[in-house]
């Protein structure tokens, strides 16, 4: 992974574009802090999927586990929704 300066990025862009498409990940600094990063393509696609996927709340996740550890269990569930609770 390369790292270089916003200055450097400014005069060295095409290369760092170059390095992107060849799967090399470039974080850009300011002031010594990463503020931005040239990535491929098919990076910045892979990311935008990861991004778009639908989160689930505590309470869904654990609704999605089957019976129990052992699927012979007859376990019964309250399968309504989650309870709005304010705090």
């Amino acid at each position: 992974m390369t790292t270089v300066t916003l200055r450097d990025a400014k005069a060295t862009f095409s290369s760092l574009v170059d390095e992107a498409m060849s799967g090399e990940f470039v974080t850009i600094t300011r002031h010594g802090k990463p503020v931005a990063a040239i990535v491929s393509l098919e990076a910045a696609e892979e990311a935008k999927k990861a991004l778009a996927r639908a989160k689930l709340n505590l309470g869904d996740y654990l609704m999605s586990f089957p019976g129990g550890l052992d699927d012979d269990l007859d376990l019964h569930r309250n399968t309504s929704g989650m309870r709005d609770v304010e705090l």
